[in-house]
């Protein structure tokens, strides 16, 4: 793929994602339910001189074709909404089929073992155990979220929208772990967690205890 690409960005917000991806060149397509979030892209657009290659419309993964054109999309972002819908299986299928030929899509999910090693270290031994058990990966009726993945359970997700997986990465596999205060307070420590961050995120061991999963897929 070369030159401007049409990019979809499901749930994307206040375009944390969509923005950066539109300064690059590209054209972007940003569906949420928020009308709040979506005026906020609207302002972060304009402010980084990117407002005519960005277009925020409502709606949500399951309801994505009315608002998103089928088959339209050589890049399709799909991150911080399995966590949230109704039904993660069909809302990668709509990703899915966003896509033109030979698209790519990109999956971020929250990892059930970054969870499950945050809760232990943290001393809450039982709602870490409540996690691994849990079919949702939840530590508790408190937690925030809604719903974690394994690698395993993302990776099948994923191959069942009909996708062909290119790579799966560990996000944030030490950043949640490690205090603030060092990272804030040694000289290059925030360097040199990047540059571990980096080289520990396509390693299985660590991939399985990542605070996030993050899969790149391509249709066939």
């Amino acid at each position: 793929m070369h030159g401007a690409l049409d990019v979809l960005d499901t749930g994307g917000g206040s375009g944390n994602f969509a923005v950066p991806v539109a300064r690059l060149g590209h054209r972007v397509t940003v569906v949420d339910p928020s009308p709040n979030a979506l005026f906020a892209l609207e302002r972060r657009a304009a402010e980084a001189g990117v407002a005519d290659r960005v277009r925020g419309v409502q709606g949500d993964a399951h309801g994505l074709f009315d608002v998103a054109e089928r088959g339209g999309y050589d890049v399709v972002l799909c991150h911080g909404v399995l966590e949230y819908v109704d039904d993660p299986a069909e809302g990668l299928r709509n990703a899915a089929a966003a896509l033109r030929p030979a698209g790519t899509l990109s999956v971020l999910a929250a990892g059930l073992g970054g969870a499950v090693l945050a809760r232990a270290l943290a001393g809450h031994f039982t709602e870490a155990r409540q996690a691994l058990t849990d079919p949702e990966g939840r530590w508790g009726s408190g937690d925030p979220m809604p719903r974690r993945f394994t690698e395993g359970q993302l990776s099948e997700l994923v191959r069942a929208a009909g996708l062909e997986i290119a790579a799966v990465h560990g996000v944030r596999v030490f950043a949640d772990l490690v205090p603030g205060v060092l990272v804030d307070t040694e000289p290059g420590a925030l360097d040199a967690l990047l540059q571990l961050e980096e080289a520990a995120a396509e390693l299985p061991a660590f991939r399985s205890v990542a605070t996030q999963l993050h899969v790149l897929a391509e249709r066939d």
